[in-house]
Order: structure tokens, then C-alpha cells, then sequence
């Protein structure tokens, strides 16, 4: 039961993932804002600090630009699989949208905190909300995959 939960987890946090995605996306079509370069700049710090190669700066550059997603995606497949393994049944879907979402968003914060590629504590408040409403729908998204994979409780898997 516990590693069902796990992949549940997972695959709820990788829809979640394309949620934020999508959100972000929409937002920048709908307020014509331009691309955030922090996923890319993550990734390229990451390599720098684990003395990755990514060889000719052409070719690292756009390693990075793939690099940077894919970071994001597995940081949301991973807080997914660990909400799985906590939680192991179905959950409250405003509360594990809460949990889930802000998880993902002090992961990444952090995450990108340690990595010196942003400072959250300087961040205005165009910057929050333009950070918290895709955490949120990754939230929504991740909470309601989980609960649709996970069975009503009496029931087995």
C-alpha cells in the first residue's frame, strides 16, 4: 500500500507540475509578462555546484533551458510522492491543496534560495502573487489527481 501511495503521490505532483505550467503560461499570455529565467538559472547553478559539464557554451545554454523544466517537474513529482507517503488515503482536497502547493512553493523557494538565484525575503507583492498562484493550481491539480487515484476508505486497492 505504501508504494502505491508513493507513485500516486508522484503522479499527482506531475499533473500538478503541468498545472503550474499551464498557469504560468496563461499568465504571461494574458499580462504579456515575459518568461521567467529563474528555472534555467537554477539549473545552471546546480551544474556549477555539482561540477557538471554541459560542454560548449552554446550547447550548455541550451542544455540548461531543458534542464530547467525537468527540474521543476521532478522537484513536483517528488513533493507528490512524499504528500503519497505521509498521507498514504484520500485527503481533504482544500487542505492538500494548501499543503501541496505551498510545499512545492518552499521547496522551490528554498531550493532556489540555497542556490543564490533569488532571495524570496526581497521579493514585492507582484512577485508573491505571481509565485503563489501557479503553486496553487499545482496544489489543486495534484490534490484533485490524488484523491481520484487514491480509493474511498473501506475500499482496497
Amino acid at each position: 500500500m505504501r508504494g502505491s501511495a508513493l507513485v500516486d503521490g508522484a503522479i499527482a505532483g506531475t499533473v500538478g507540475s503541468a498545472a503550474l505550467n499551464v498557469a504560468g503560461y496563461l499568465d504571461m499570455a494574458l499580462r504579456a509578462r515575459p518568461a521567467s529565467d529563474t528555472p534555467q538559472r537554477s539549473a545552471g547553478r546546480l551544474t556549477e555546484v555539482t561540477h557538471l559539464d554541459l560542454g560548449p557554451e552554446d550547447r550548455a545554454a541550451t542544455r540548461r533551458s531543458g534542464l530547467g523544466p525537468l527540474l521543476g517537474y521532478g522537484m513536483g513529482a517528488a513533493v507528490g510522492a512524499l504528500f503519497g507517503a505521509a498521507t498514504g488515503g484520500r485527503t481533504n482536497a482544500t487542505v492538500a491543496t494548501v499543503l501541496l502547493g505551498g510545499a512545492v512553493m518552499a521547496v522551490s523557494a528554498g531550493a532556489m534560495a540555497a542556490l543564490g538565484v533569488t532571495d524570496p525575503r526581497r521579493w514585492g507583492r507582484g512577485d508573491w502573487a505571481t509565485d503563489i498562484v501557479p503553486h496553487l493550481a499545482y496544489g489543486m491539480a495534484a490534490a484533485a489527481t490524488w484523491n481520484r487515484l487514491r480509493p474511498p476508505s473501506g475500499r482496497g486497492r
